[in-house]
């Protein structure tokens, strides 16, 4: 699969860059993404089911239009979970995931949610420091819960950052 986006080479300004609502039209795009950064990648029908669940998803957009990153996060009581959020390999490491999670924390916080939880893979070293960096404390794990090469199992690190 070719990339539906264009790497200007340029760290872009996040204050320039806006989120949007996902839409079904932005899948290809996201799926690149997804595609790109992730070993076991999420499908087209997993993104379509969160969205026609009603779970916030959303985009994030450079000035030019180009596909940063996105977010998928499920509203549960008085907990979001954050199911997927993903930055552009190009743009990891400038600040992009970080604005992504602000704008994670100020949605839950709009809808009265009292933490956010997420699921992280313990080889994922550099989502692991951005999210203790942010301040998620490890609450648990959850044995063989992501698929790892050659049919094995990968447990995942269960994080908490009460709002």
């Amino acid at each position: 699969m070719s990339a539906v986006y264009v790497a200007s080479g340029e760290t872009p300004d996040p204050a320039t860059m806006r989120f949007e609502p996902m839409k079904v039209d932005d899948l290809p795009e996201v799926l690149v993404i997804e595609n790109d950064v992730y070993p076991h990648p999420w499908t087209r029908g997993n993104f379509l089911d969160s969205m026609y669940s009603g779970y916030q998803t959303w985009t994030l957009r450079e000035a030019s239009g180009a596909l940063a990153g996105y977010f998928l996060l499920m509203l549960a009581v008085d907990e979001a979970h954050l199911l997927n959020i993903s930055v552009r390999r190009d743009l990891h490491g400038h600040g992009v995931g970080r604005l992504q999670l602000d704008k994670v924390m100020a949605l839950s916080k709009e809808n009265g949610m009292q933490s956010v939880l997420l699921e992280v893979r313990p080889s994922n070293r550099r989502a692991l420091a951005v999210y203790q960096h942010y301040g998620f404390v490890q609450i648990g794990q959850r044995r063989g819960y992501y698929p790892a090469a050659g049919g094995a199992r990968e447990d995942a690190i269960v994080m908490r950052f009460h709002l």
